[in-house]
């Protein structure tokens, strides 16, 4: 996958790009992340890239010239498409299931936006998509983007170790995950679940199940609302509704 993103400040993403799952993606080479400072696309000597709103009213506004111009300038799309994506507050909600759809292209370009908002012509006339990472507003779109690259990046193949790892996670399933134990068996008096020890793989898959479902009854319900639960999965809901 080829990762553009359009900032006005490319040193925000050294420390998060040259680090853990989004490192070794780039040294697999199944990622290249190409991060561009569209400043150097403003057209004018003052590199200004944003200006008053028409209209009046407070903050400024990015100006639709260098962004048009960074995205032209950038290598032709070696895929069928390009996704255009924008950061703000106004896009469609960022979910898991968006994640994977995005981890099927082959090319995405973020772009990070700052200031009071975009030159309206830049919504409408080049962006592919627009979304959000949840219903407040950031300094700037740097943060959006390093957290929409991370969450798609590591659904990439030979990304992760263990190429369930990401099959099972919170929301792939539409349910919450199960809760997780590892060594010492014993700490500080809490011990881990027998079952989780017995080596009966079918009462393991079962106790994960039903632990799934619970923690999403209780902290998520309205995830329940928008799956379709197997028959057993019907029937252990019911059971943990009843204690």
């Amino acid at each position: 996958m080829n990762i553009h993103i359009l900032s006005l400040f490319p040193e925000m993403f050294t420390g998060v790009f040259n680090s853990s799952i989004l490192k070794k993606a780039q040294e697999k080479n199944e990622a290249t992340i190409n991060v561009v400072n569209f400043r150097d696309y403003s057209g004018n000597k003052h590199h200004q890239v944003d200006d008053y709103p028409y209209g009046g009213g407070a903050g400024m506004v990015l100006k639709p010239e260098p962004i048009f111009n960074a995205i032209e300038a950038l290598p032709p799309s070696k895929g069928p498409s390009r996704r255009i994506i924008l950061l703000c507050p106004q896009g469609e909600r960022f979910t898991q299931k968006k994640a994977e759809e995005l981890a099927r292209e082959e090319e995405l370009v973020f772009i990070c936006g700052h200031y009071e908002g975009y030159d309206e012509r830049i919504r409408e006339h080049l962006v592919t998509d627009e979304i959000s990472i949840g219903d407040f507003v950031l300094t700037g779109g740097e943060l959006a983007a390093m957290t929409v690259v991370d969450s798609v990046v590591r659904l990439l193949p030979n990304v992760l170790g263990n190429a369930e790892s990401h099959e099972k996670d919170s929301f792939s399933t539409g349910l919450l995950e199960h809760p997780h134990y590892t060594r010492p068996v014993e700490f500080r008096g809490h011990t881990v679940p027998d079952v989780l020890m017995s080596g009966n793989h079918a009462a393991i898959e079962k106790w994960r199940k039903e632990e799934s479902l619970k923690r999403t009854f209780m902290r998520r319900p309205d995830l329940l609302e928008r799956i379709e639960l197997t028959s057993d999965e019907e029937s252990l809901l019911k059971e943990i509704k009843g204690e």
